[in-house]
């Protein structure tokens, strides 16, 4: 699933590299367009649709989806955190796919430190790092019957969804070629 997305982010490599030399690592809440950043209220959104494949990546600051970045302990962060992950599970009601391009969900990962035990053990650096910046990282892969009807991707539901997410910092690689938007509450159509 991730070989096209791979594909994506090597593309735009250089583009990240120019942005990261022109931006350090910013926590506030001001908006300054660097893809690799965690800033609250801004995500990065890559699209990637090759043949019948297409697929949807989207990595998010914990607070823009649930609030917080701390472990949940209490009842409240921990119906947050499980409201939020029974709404990336529903991929097709967040990312609104035209009917007519046939697109079903074929493959899902979800992964944060929010959401239980990681895959791997951290350093107690990584482990610490994690506490202070923890983030959802969504991967999905829908196979599509009639990808030429595939022209855009509505997200107004993801925004009204997720309010505290202001910005989607979105790369897309389709049949006319790879390109860059910023998505928000009044512009959240991605075209191909």
């Amino acid at each position: 699933m991730r070989r096209t997305l791979l594909a994506l982010s090597i593309a735009l490599l250089p583009l990240s590299f120019a942005q990261a030399a022109s931006h350090e690592h910013d926590h506030s809440h001001e908006e300054h367009g660097s893809l690799g950043a965690h800033e609250h209220g801004v995500a990065s959104l890559n699209v990637a649709l090759d043949g019948q494949t297409l697929e949807i990546q989207l990595e998010s600051p914990a607070m823009n989806l649930v609030g917080f970045e701390h472990a949940a302990s209490s009842d409240a962060d921990k119906a947050k955190v499980a409201a939020a992950r029974a709404q990336l599970e529903q991929p097709a009601s967040l990312f609104n796919l035209p009917a007519a391009a046939g697109c079903t969900l074929a493959a899902m990962e979800l992964h944060s430190p929010l959401f239980g035990k990681p895959a791997h053990e951290h350093t107690e650096a990584e482990h610490e790092h994690s506490h202070e910046h923890a983030d959802v990282d969504a991967d999905y892969r829908f196979d599509c019957n009639a990808p030429q009807h595939l022209t855009a991707i509505d997200l107004a539901v993801f925004f009204q969804q997720f309010p505290a997410t202001e910005k989607l910092n979105a790369q897309l690689i389709g049949p006319s070629g790879q390109q860059g938007a910023e998505l928000n509450k009044g512009n959240a159509r991605l075209s191909f």
